[in-house]
């Protein structure tokens, strides 16, 4: 199994950067994890997305969703349209949200009619290939959900999606293989501190403890501005973890 980093931006892109979207690849199967804007753009320039299998959507915050809207346009209009679209997995209310969103401008269904779209159950889980995506509530600003995504192999690897401190993704991400967890506040921010009742986001060390307490063998940074100390942030995290971190940089990937 592969993990390649399409975009790893916060809710504004990087320079030549895109939101949230990771590629995931095993034999011949391949799987998009959220599908933000500047993702589509990206995507095309590594892979052809005739060749996607699923996109799997963790939340419907912007940076998450939007570049659904040109991979539908090019589904719809783009040479090649008569092949199998991808499947469409969003979490539950997604639909409605997408009929928001593209009936501003023009036809509701613009999205789901482009993909073979619906809404998955948090409670079952996905079989792609011969990888397996289970989903584990994390707490944000919207319902959002953390991945746990396992290969042939058994190797595991876990996107907690966008989430705040959370004891129940600790538990979801037990002993994974490989750990990606956001770190989009910096250290000090009182949106992450005792001062915010309820924060959506990590710290770069509030992402080291959590991989720690999970077990995590190995733990990935993304979702951090370029404007942000990115090279201080994944130090911070690492003290905070206790063993070597990583920061998944755009076109970065690894392999479990």
């Amino acid at each position: 199994m592969e993990i390649t980093v399409i975009g790893s931006s916060p809710s504004w892109q990087d320079a030549d950067g895109a939101c949230s979207g990771y590629l995931i690849e095993e034999h011949d199967t391949a799987v998009l994890l959220d599908c933000g804007n500047g993702v589509f753009g990206k995507l095309r320039g590594r892979f052809d997305h005739h060749q996607i299998d699923a996109v799997v959507i963790s939340h419907m915050h912007a940076d998450h969703i939007l570049d659904l809207v040109p991979f539908a346009y090019a589904l719809t209009y783009g040479p090649n349209r008569e092949s199998k679209p991808p499947l469409l997995a969003l979490p539950p209310g997604g639909l409605a949200a997408l009929r928001s969103l593209c009936g501003v401008w023009g036809p509701e269904g613009l999205v789901e009619e482009a993909f073979r779209a619906s809404e998955y159950d948090p409670e079952k889980p996905l079989e792609f290939g011969s990888m397996t995506i289970t989903f584990g509530e994390v707490p944000h600003f919207v319902p959002a959900h953390a991945m746990s995504i396992v290969g042939q192999s058994g190797a595991r690897f876990v996107y907690g999606a966008d989430c705040g401190p959370s004891a129940s993704l600790v538990r979801f991400a037990e002993n994974s293989d490989l750990l990606m967890l956001e770190a989009t506040f910096a250290e000090g921010d009182p949106s992450a501190g005792a001062e915010s009742d309820s924060p959506g986001h990590l710290t770069g060390k509030q992402a080291g403890e959590l991989a720690a307490a999970a077990g995590a063998k190995r733990l990935l940074l993304t979702h951090i501005s370029d404007e942000r100390d990115v090279e201080q942030t994944r130090n911070i995290a690492e003290q905070a973890f206790g063993g070597p971190v990583e920061v998944a940089g755009q076109g970065s990937s690894w392999k479990l």
